[in-house]
This record gives C-alpha cells, sequence and structure tokens, in this order.
C-alpha cells in the first residue's frame, strides 16, 4: 500500500507549480531548512510536508514511529537507511549499521515503515524541495528517537525546526 501512496505522491511532487519559490520560500544559509506544513486531517492524522533544504545540511538516523512516504519536487535527496544491531532494551543505547543508500529524485521515491530508521541529507545540490507524507503529523510524535552512529546511543528525537503554516 505504501508503495502505492509514493507513486501518488511522485505525480503530486511533478507538478512543480505547486511548490513554487514564490510559494514555499527557499532557507537561508543560517535557516539551513526550512519545512511547510501543506494540509493535515483535523485529527492529525494524513500531514503533507515541503521539506526544502540548503546544500550542506544533514539530519542524523532516526525513526518516526508512523509510516512516511517521500518524493522529489526538485534535485536529490540522499536518503540512507539502517539496521539497527541492538535490540532496544538498554535505555540510551542504539546500535546501527548502514543497510543501503537510496537516491530519492524526481520520478524515485521512498517508503518507510513506522520503525524503519534513516537519515536524510543534501550535500552536493542547490536548495532541494521534496513532499513528505506520514501517516500522522510530526508535530504529535513522541516517541520517535535520533541515533548518534559514533557513540551508539539514542535518546528522545527533538525537533529542531518548527513547521511553518
Amino acid at each position: 500500500a505504501l508503495g502505492d501512496i509514493a507513486r501518488k505522491l511522485e505525480v503530486l511532487a511533478a507538478r512543480t507549480y505547486l511548490w513554487s519559490e514564490a510559494e514555499y520560500r527557499s532557507p537561508t544559509e543560517a535557516e539551513r531548512q526550512k519545512r511547510y506544513l501543506v494540509s493535515e486531517e483535523p485529527d492529525r492524522t494524513f500531514a503533507l510536508y515541503l521539506n526544502a533544504m540548503y546544500p550542506g545540511r544533514r539530519i542524523p538516523p532516526h525513526n518516526h514511529t508512523t509510516w512516511a512516504c517521500i518524493a522529489a519536487v526538485e534535485r536529490c535527496e540522499a536518503n540512507y537507511l539502517y539496521d539497527r544491531l541492538d535490540d532496544g532494551t538498554v535505555p540510551a543505547r542504539g546500535n546501527l549499521r548502514e543497510r543501503c543508500q537510496v537516491r530519492v529524485e524526481p520520478g524515485r521515491s521512498i517508503a518507510l515503515m513506522p520503525d524503519d530508521i534513516h537519515a536524510v541529507a543534501n550535500f552536493d545540490a542547490p536548495v532541494i524541495r521534496h513532499i513528505h507524507f506520514y501517516g500522522r503529523a510530526l508535530e504529535v510524535l513522541d516517541e520517535g528517537l535520533v541515533f548518534d552512529l559514533a557513540a551508539g546511543t539514542c535518546k528522545p528525537m527533538v525537533m529542531e525546526i518548527a513547521s511553518t503554516r
């Protein structure tokens, strides 16, 4: 089912006139990233965002605790998928191994399950624009984890930036 949603999201992302600079301003170098809440249901489900990231921005490995689909409007968002090596029973411990990399670019989307762990980055492109569709709004997710690869630890995920409405 998520594959079907991701393909429909690709069609929506291809309508680039919907995601214009005039409507959704790119982040400045100081901001590094802007996230716009485009739509959500009254119960905070089925939330659609436009995410714009400045070159050099990287979001560390994390899970969402809800399903997610990401499709490209402009340029490539690098996604890194991880396997968790520990069983999650030791608080604050979280050992990961990178499984693969996925280039989310026009015509190529990604679908993630609630417990999937991924990191995203824009290493070499000008500002990238991608639409992200979640089963629940990011603002209500309170059980996600963010991982520190070097330390082998994890902690509750706190959103670094607020969504613009």
